[in-house]
């Protein structure tokens, strides 16, 4: 076992709360453990090209595990990608939205949506403001499209149907009756970071994850210790190393100091 660990950080309810505000204390703590001479990655469930927010850049990592899996970047390097091939992509989008359901693509560069599907949605419009250029129609860009992932609105009739039609292809991440996560099968958290541990040549004994949400699950598996924030979801903080405090509660903190980390 090495003295040098990788630590994996989960984005939404672990890094940050719904309004992107990051504590002070895991700033500290993500760059003591790099001082220290310790990996720290991104490993979030966003595509590469929907992790722009600067000051979660700014923070310093050494990488990123980025669209449950499907792209690792180890410095400025993209090391790996999977990108969906478009032919296929095509027919897929022909076919669920031939059921209503409304798409999101995400890629490296770019995600893709056609704004009058989402021009009454929440969601969509925050997409579009976040996102600005790096935006693009699916329709204006059919065909010529980099995508790993995408997410659909699912708000309607005949769903269900359509996700069995989706499930021989894809693994799907439901997160309630109007949203689902749509990935190219055997691919999640999890995977990306065996697959950072077989580029780098670390042993997964020798990787700490930090998750709060049930599609933290594969990541958490997967890591030699798993860390669950306080506000974490009941059922994944039964399956945890370890349950820290929440996140606005110092909670990355106070783990890496339970760990002698930091």
């Amino acid at each position: 076992m090495s003295a040098r660990k990788a630590c994996f950080f989960d984005i939404d309810g672990t890094i940050w709360d719904i309004y992107n505000r990051i504590p002070e204390s895991t700033v500290r703590a993500i760059r003591t453990l790099r001082g220290k001479g310790h990996l720290t990655f991104l490993n979030s469930g966003r595509s590469k090209g929907y992790i722009r927010n600067p000051e979660l850049l700014k923070i310093g990592f050494d990488g990123m595990i980025c669209g449950c899996g499907t792209m690792i970047e180890y410095g400025d390097e993209m090391i790996f990608c999977h990108l969906i091939e478009n032919g296929f992509l095509a027919d897929t989008i022909r076919m669920i939205r031939s059921y209503g359901f409304r798409t999101i693509m995400e890629g490296p560069e770019y995600l893709y949506m056609d704004e009058e599907e989402f021009k009454d949605d929440l969601y969509g419009r925050k997409v579009m403001t976040e996102m600005g250029e790096y935006l693009r129609s699916i329709q204006e860009e059919w065909g010529r499209w980099r995508v790993s992932k995408f997410s659909c609105a699912t708000d309607v009739p005949g769903r269900e149907e359509c996700f069995e039609k989706l499930l021989p292809d894809f693994d799907l991440m439901i997160h309630n009756e109007a949203v689902a996560e749509i990935v190219p099968k055997g691919f999640h958290k999890g995977t990306g970071l065996l697959k950072v541990c077989e580029l780098l040549e670390l042993d997964p004994a020798d990787t700490f994850a930090f998750g709060d949400s049930m599609n933290d699950l594969g990541m958490l598996k997967a890591a030699g210790t798993s860390v669950v924030m306080g506000n974490g979801a009941a059922a994944v903080k039964r399956l945890a190393d370890y349950v820290t405090t929440p996140m606005a509660e110092d909670g990355i903190w106070n783990a890496c100091v339970h760990f002698g980390l930091v």
